[in-house]
């Protein structure tokens, strides 16, 4: 994917916002279907530069400015704001007729409802939430559980203290899947495997998803205790836990997007042995796609290995020389597809 082109800066809904070129004239497609300004596009905690959850959608906004021309606008969060301003953020974006606009994770649930109803010709977007049930809305979910038990998997059969972790950004339901899937593919190797696991906070608020260093000393408190592989679900903080293996020469499982290829972990990429990946990217440029081509997606749209909404990297060349690792994670990969494993999500 080629980068977008940032010519703007400018204040959105309480939010810097970054304008790709473009995106300040309406876009039409060839047949005429599609009138807007391109992909509205508002960021989860850590925001843009996170090398994991909101990275991974503005690759599929680049994706699909590259591909249709649309452009648009991409909006970063503030520290400690109010449900108001995600409301003002989306509204701000229907408003100057951003099509679709997308909220980046499951804060934005309600803010999307309520500025869906006012907007019914614009079509909204919300990852990792599938409650908003509106005619114009898209629920962009993703079975994060089968990619964790893949990750279990290769963190059971690369470990050689038989001894792992899994660090949750937050301690709410949907990185409950995340952990739930790890420890089931952990035990699906070796019952008898430790598994340390731990919540960086309870609530998003608390910083769980953006907090690097939360991350290192959840990561350090780990590997003190033995774990030689650490499985992160927690965001920009997982930069915390990837720093902190790769200082003590364990592996670290990253996730969402392939971060042994994000630049500013380059200097740990050794010790990444590989990531599970949520398509966030994907989703996003699928629904501006819809958008574009005059057939907008609308209801539960869900990702998963079978549809490859979901995966494990294996970008590592450490990782691809140990075939066993890459066999076992192969076959449960099939097995997942076909029916023959279930993965639990609590």
């Amino acid at each position: 994917m080629v980068a977008v082109s940032v010519i703007a800066l400018a204040a959105v809904g309480c939010g810097e916002s970054s304008t790709s070129a473009g995106s300040d004239d309406a876009s039409k497609s060839a047949d005429g279907k599609y009138s807007g300004k391109g992909i509205g596009l508002a960021y989860d905690i850590g925001g843009r530069g996170d090398q994991s959850f909101n990275d991974a959608a503005y690759a599929g906004f680049q994706q699909a400015d590259k591909e249709f021309g649309i452009g648009g606008r991409d909006v970063q969060p503030n520290d400690g704001e109010s449900e108001a301003d995600k409301v003002q953020r989306l509204t701000e974006l229907a408003k100057s007729g951003h099509n679709p606009v997308i909220g980046v994770g499951f804060i934005y649930a309600s803010a999307v409802k309520e500025v869906a109803a006012k907007f019914p010709n614009t079509t909204f977007g919300i990852i990792d939430d599938e409650q908003v049930k509106a005619p114009n809305v898209a629920d962009l979910v993703f079975s994060e559980e089968q990619a964790s038990y893949l990750a279990g998997v290769a963190a059971a059969k690369a470990s050689k203290a038989k001894h792992v972790g899994f660090i949750g950004g937050v301690d709410i339901p949907l990185i409950h899947k995340f952990g739930a899937g790890f420890e089931q593919g952990v035990k699906s190797v070796d019952p008898s495997i430790k598994i340390e696991s731990q919540y960086l906070t309870e609530t998003p608020a608390e910083g769980g998803f953006s907090s690097p260093d939360k991350g290192k000393e959840a990561a350090s408190g780990q590997i003190e205790k033995g774990a030689d592989v650490i499985y992160h679900a927690a965001g920009l903080s997982g930069q915390g836990v990837i720093s902190e293996a790769a200082a003590n020469k364990v592996w670290a499982i990253g996730v969402d997007s392939d971060q042994y290829n994000q630049s500013a972990l380059k200097d740990y990429k050794d010790y990444i042995l590989g990531s599970a990946l949520k398509n966030v990217g994907g989703a996003v440029y699928e629904l501006a796609k819809s958008v574009y081509e005059g057939k907008p997606l609308t209801g539960v749209v869900r990702g998963d290995l079978k549809s490859g909404g979901v995966g494990f990297a294996d970008s590592n060349p450490k990782y691809k020389a140990m075939t066993d690792v890459v066999a076992a994670v192969d076959a449960a990969k099939q097995e997942i597809i076909d029916g023959k494993v279930t993965v639990k999500t609590s």
